[in-house]
């Protein structure tokens, strides 16, 4: 990669003397140079890339935006391990052969560019990781997220910065009627499983959808924002599912 990086520079003839380091004096050098440098490129560098033109960037005027989770290795060595952690390796006591990393990240749909995200270690819940997230939302996104991030402290976290959501819900999720739309879609509430939230429901608008043909006739329910200010397009219609993932265009499977 640095050989890359400077060989322009070298055939102006502004390398002089100088050599490319071994791979061992670069991992070195990296070691000194620590994290900071790298965690400050990325806060100046991660920003939304999609124009109006990218497929699959912008759904009635709002741009698509989806957190999701994952897992990976990292190097084998005690500092990683001391700071991530190592996973259960599935057959007995014993523990995998790499530490692992979790992570939440906030990713443009239409670009696929990371545009925020928090690590940790492996035994971390990506619900909490998430939970920082909306730091870096506002009006005019539109968030995607799967069943397992639906809760009432996380939902409130997203909502309050005035960006848009459309997550889908667990199956078992029960979702009273309090008002239905002539649309097929209804107001209903989404309560904490204990604590003080669960005397403080949120309000929100339920989507249930069936999508037939290349989706194989799959069932489902989203949950959008219950009230919308004036001006603010809406999420609603059982049509919802169909025309959200035609503007997506295959970039993100969301079911």
């Amino acid at each position: 990669m640095m050989r890359h990086l400077v060989e322009g520079l070298r055939g102006q003839g502004l390398l002089g003397g100088w050599h490319v380091p071994a791979k061992s004096s670069l991992f070195r050098a990296r070691q000194r140079l620590g994290c900071e440098p790298l965690r400050v490129l990325f806060a100046t560098t991660a920003k939304p890339m999609a124009t109006e033109t990218t497929p699959g960037a912008f759904w009635r005027g709002l741009r698509l935006l989806a957190v999701d989770g994952t897992c990976w290795d990292v190097a084998d060595s005690e500092a990683n391990e001391a700071a991530f952690g190592r996973p259960g390796n599935g057959r007995g006591p014993g523990r995998s052969a790499f530490p692992q990393v979790r992570m939440a990240a906030l990713v443009e749909v239409g670009s696929h560019a990371v545009l925020d995200t928090e690590l940790a270690g492996c035994r971390s819940w990506e619900v909490t990781l998430a939970g920082r997230l909306p730091r870096s939302l506002g009006r005019g996104r539109f968030v995607l997220a799967d069943r397992e991030f639906l809760g009432v402290p996380l939902w409130r976290a997203f909502t309050v910065t005035g960006a848009d959501l459309l997550w889908r819900v667990p199956a078992n999720r029960v979702l009273p009627v309090i008002k239905q739309f002539r649309d097929g879609s209804w107001l209903s509430q989404v309560r904490a499983s204990s604590g003080p939230a669960w005397h403080e429901p949120v309000t929100v608008r339920v989507l249930a959808y069936q999508l037939k043909g290349q989706f194989g006739g799959r069932c489902g329910r989203w949950l959008s924002p219950g009230h919308h200010p004036v001006g603010r397009p809406t999420v609603s219609g059982p049509a919802t599912g169909r025309a959200l993932l035609r503007t997506l265009g295959g970039r993100v499977r969301l079911y």
